[in-house]
């Protein structure tokens, strides 16, 4: 088995500085590490527990099944504030099958964003 120490998500975008302003301001994504210079420098923002680096320069879209899946604490709240902050809603909050309570947005690339709330009761909070 590989001994994996850490781990990213690397985004090559189509037009980095859109990007960078909607990982950055729209979701409000905090700076880890920068580096490089000029309009494809590299910008990596913390990502709960993992990091997303958004760098360099792509000709086309990610993948069209790409997708990022974030957890947040209060999703009604994550909406209201995505929303105020311009993003692209494609669905609002609802409670899945499955118990969690999801919303969608996508970058300016169209990648497609869960953002998710694990409530209480649900069994991912709890241990056997």
């Amino acid at each position: 088995m590989v001994h994996v120490l850490g781990s990213r998500i690397l985004l090559r975008p189509t037009d980095p500085e859109r990007s960078r302003a909607f990982y950055g301001g729209t979701l409000g994504l905090a700076v880890y590490r920068e580096f490089g210079t000029g309009p494809e420098r590299g910008t990596v923002y913390f990502l709960g527990g993992g990091f997303l680096e958004v760098s360099g320069r792509a000709d086309a879209p990610p993948a069209p099944g790409m997708r990022l899946w974030l957890q947040v604490a209060d999703v009604e709240a994550a909406h209201r504030e995505l929303r105020a902050r311009g993003a692209e809603v494609l669905r609002p909050p609802l409670q899945e099958p499955w118990g969690l309570l999801e919303m969608w947005i996508a970058d300016p690339d169209g990648v497609r964003i869960a953002v998710v709330e694990v409530p209480a009761d649900h069994p991912l909070r709890f241990r056997p």
